[in-house]
């Protein structure tokens, strides 16, 4: 049975009614999404800490939160980790997150982009291996490649390969076609 309402004081339909103005800009957060904001700026913070340490020193922010950063990543014990990591939070409530999350994807993009590269590489000297039209469409598209060295190197690596098993290191070879590979592809994409 719902309570009967005080003479005198207002009702909640009081309260909320348009008159009163716009209730919701008048109310703080709830606890749950101040909790939330909390956590996501601790996981920035724990982002920013695992980035390495010469992407840390280029971001732009203050002295605090660098030290604070930094005795988070120097602490060992467990509970110690977590309450620095608070604090780096809290220190971040404090400044401009933007910049932060901006270093944090650019590390990211990076990373993806060494590893598309990568993946690049390791496609050509496959394919350069495996059959002679790759060689073809390879000078084709790298005039300035020395040939002479590049059929060299992938004869090298069709004998070498023949014997080698999946899970042993690969060829002197392979490893040099592919260092030639990825000079190639540095010169002329310079990116």
């Amino acid at each position: 049975m719902p309570r009967k309402p005080r003479p005198g004081l207002p009702t909640h339909a009081a309260l909320d009614s348009p008159a009163n103005g716009d209730a919701e800009s008048n109310q703080a957060p709830s606890k749950t999404r101040q909790k939330e904001q909390a956590h996501a700026l601790q996981d920035l913070g724990l982002a920013v800490a695992r980035l390495p340490q010469e992407h840390r020193r280029s971001v732009d922010m203050p002295e605090n939160l660098r030290e604070a950063i930094e005795t988070y990543l120097t602490t060992r014990s467990h509970e110690a980790r977590r309450r620095q990591l608070q604090l780096v939070g809290k220190l971040l409530r404090r400044v401009d997150p933007a910049p932060l999350h901006e270093a944090v994807e650019r590390f990211a993009r990076g990373r993806a982009a060494d590893s598309e590269r990568l993946h690049t590489v390791e496609r050509w000297r496959d394919a350069l291996i495996r059959d002679d039209e790759a060689i073809t469409s390879w000078i084709e598209r790298h005039p300035d490649t020395d040939i002479q060295q590049l059929r060299s190197l992938v004869r090298s690596a069709r004998r070498e390969g023949a014997g080698n098993r999946a899970e042993q290191r690969q060829p002197k070879s392979h490893r040099q076609l592919f260092r030639l590979i990825d000079k190639a592809l540095d010169t002329s994409d310079p990116a």
